[in-house]
């Protein structure tokens, strides 16, 4: 791999915001052989039929990627930390969580500008942390926050095509079916 510089970057328009609006879960092994093209955004896969796990977020959740680089070493890796905010309370909620963090599920994350990332795409995401609240006023959150944490040698990559309707749309071959969840 050549280290050389390829592009410089100008400053952007403000057109952004900031915030993520859904996560969609895949069990750990079910979305294999990615293939990317030469800007490192994932264009195709083959699979079988895949289910998506949709996780709808409103307010305080984020997806943050720290480089980790050792000149000493000659490494360079990214640790990805999704946080997320989930409000309300019920069993069926809690029998998912504990799923979850038993797991090491890949996460397709859709931010506020309408881009699409494949988290853990190697090795997964793993609940590093999080807490089940009731709160104690009227007006504090009343669910649970999640923390999940994974090392890629890679950022999050971009998915080229994806949709909220059918975020595995572009990746050929690859069938997802979405599982919405309730909002009980």
């Amino acid at each position: 791999m050549a280290c050389d510089l390829t592009a410089g970057r100008l400053l952007p328009c403000k057109d952004v915001v900031g915030g993520i609006q859904t996560v969609f879960f895949i069990d750990y092994g079910d979305l294999t052989n990615f293939q990317l093209d030469k800007d490192e955004i994932i264009n195709g896969e083959t699979a079988s039929t895949i289910s998506l796990f949709r996780y709808d977020l409103k307010g305080a959740s984020s997806l943050e990627q720290a480089i980790t680089s050792s000149p000493d070493n000659g490494t360079t890796f990214f640790e990805q930390t999704l946080t997320l905010n989930l409000q309300k309370l019920t069993k069926e909620d809690m029998l998912e969580f504990k799923l979850i963090a038993y797991g090491r599920p890949l996460v397709i994350v859709m931010d506020n500008n309408d881009n699409f990332f494949l988290a853990g795409k190697e090795h997964g995401m793993s609940v590093s942390g999080g807490s089940i609240t009731t709160g104690a006023a009227f007006g504090d959150m009343s669910g649970t926050t999640l923390t999940l944490s994974g090392q890629e040698k890679l950022p999050a990559n971009f998915i080229n095509g994806a949709t909220f309707a059918d975020p595995l749309a572009g990746l050929s071959d690859a069938q997802g079916t979405v599982v919405p969840g309730s909002n009980s």
